[in-house]
């Protein structure tokens, strides 16, 4: 049943046709909304006040402002019906005001709301840019202290093998000069030794002589053996594989060098095999004879290594090569190793896994996936103790896969997982990488 709503079409009438009733009802002489409107004998209506105002000096016959009729009388008609409406769109006016004002109003508010957030993004924004800077700064002067570690070690190590170079040329260069020295000397004299003899001889066929001349000559400039000197070894002294024979002088300066880890094999799990030198380890057929520890791991098919740390940075590099699925990472000494855990910072652990040979993710809760653009053959892991930060690089191109910054706050160990082998796949090692360098 449709209800007659007399606000709702008082509004619409509002909205409709105020604009031509606000014309009509305006009067010609103040141009505004009747006060008071009467209507002269022309039908023209007239604020009462303005036509009373128009016509007051006015003697003897009064006229309409608008048209002009004269009228004898100057009798004023009250409108009450022109009244009504006059007042109904004052009030529609009004209503119609106070709502465009209330928009207005919200829409101000909402902006200056928006212009807030806007702000208050802007002083972010520019406070990440502040510390963006400063790191880069920062991270600017760092790179620029470690390479020039690595410049003046370069630097020094070329100073010095062109010094001891240019040395040896000399002392090489000294020892010939003197034998060729020597040897003019030596030419010198057996010149003048052949002159003394030449003109014996000539003394001798021109005269007679009852006695042969005695001929002094000298005989004072020894000459000894030539210098042996071997240019191939002096050759090959310095075109020995001089990157090689610096990168071991450098690999003592590394900050952190490479740590020589190895697998605790207490603590590997009953069914994984530990190579002899401690440095692979890989997934068994069967169980394998074992001592039962609270250090060893039996649920689960891990191994950690021997070597702990509790302070200063860490770098050590495990080849994972062709594995479609392993975990590695870190792990707290303190990790019970009877039960089986979700390896999390919460747990103990920073680590990253794969599975399905190449979906990578980070130990966090939940797990993190990680893009990859490559896939690393060798991975390396960062252990800062100085950040309490642990990353891991592809080791390939070391290219950062993550970083978590909630690292360990205790003694801390190596942590490495084969994962069981898919059914009829051949299970593949895990080897730690070493960097052997004897005495230079």
């Amino acid at each position: 049943m449709y209800v007659f709503d007399r606000k709702r079409s008082g509004a619409m009438e509002c909205t409709g046709r105020g604009l031509s009733l606000k014309e009509e009802l305006t009067c010609a002489i103040c141009c505004d909304l009747f006060t008071e409107p009467v209507m002269l004998d022309c039908m023209h209506h007239f604020c009462k006040a303005c036509i009373s105002t128009y016509w007051k000096g006015i003697r003897g016959r009064v006229s309409c402002p608008q048209c002009r009729q004269e009228f004898s009388s100057r009798q004023l008609h009250t409108n009450y019906l022109v009244a009504g409406m006059v007042e109904k769109v004052r009030a529609c006016s009004s209503e119609s005001n106070h709502k465009e004002l209330q928009q207005l109003k919200e829409s101000l508010l909402s902006h200056l709301s928006r212009k807030e957030n806007y702000m208050s993004m802007i002083q972010r924004c520019k406070k990440k840019v502040d510390a963006v800077k400063a790191a880069g700064n920062e991270l600017e002067g760092w790179l620029q202290g470690e390479f020039q570690v690595l410049h003046q070690m370069l630097y020094e190590e070329q100073a010095a093998m062109l010094e001891q170079l240019r040395r040896e040329e000399k002392e090489m260069l000294g020892a010939l000069s003197q034998h060729l020295g020597a040897l003019m000397g030596a030419v010198t004299e057996v010149e003048q030794n052949v002159r003394v003899l030449q003109q014996t001889m000539d003394t001798m066929e021109h005269s007679l002589l009852l006695e042969t001349p005695k001929v002094n000559l000298r005989s004072s400039v020894e000459v000894g053996k030539v210098p042996e000197i071997d240019l191939k070894a002096f050759a090959g002294k310095y075109k020995a594989p001089l990157q090689y024979m610096i990168w071991r002088k450098i690999f003592k300066l590394l900050k952190p060098a490479p740590a020589p880890v190895t697998f605790d094999v207490e603590t590997a799990h009953p069914s994984l095999y530990v190579s002899r030198d401690h440095l692979s380890v890989v997934e068994s057929e069967k169980m394998l004879p074992y001592k039962r520890s609270p250090k060893r791991f039996v649920q689960c098919v891990n191994v950690l290594g021997a070597q702990s740390f509790q302070s200063g940075r860490h770098y050590w590099e495990v080849e994972v090569g062709n594995k479609t699925k392993w975990d590695l990472g870190v792990a707290l000494d303190s990790v019970d190793r009877q039960v089986r855990a979700k390896l999390c910072p919460e747990n103990g652990y920073w680590t990253i896994r794969l599975r399905n040979g190449n979906e990578y993710s980070a130990g966090t809760q939940p797990w993190t996936r990680l893009v990859v653009a490559s896939f690393p053959r060798c991975i390396g892991v960062l252990l800062n103790f100085e950040e309490q930060r642990v990353s891991f690089y592809n080791a390939d191109n070391m290219q950062l896969l993550f970083s978590f910054s909630n690292g360990p706050w205790g003694k801390a160990l190596p942590f490495f997982s084969t994962c069981l082998s898919e059914p009829g796949q051949r299970a593949q090692p895990i080897r730690l990488v070493h960097f052997p360098l004897g005495p230079l």
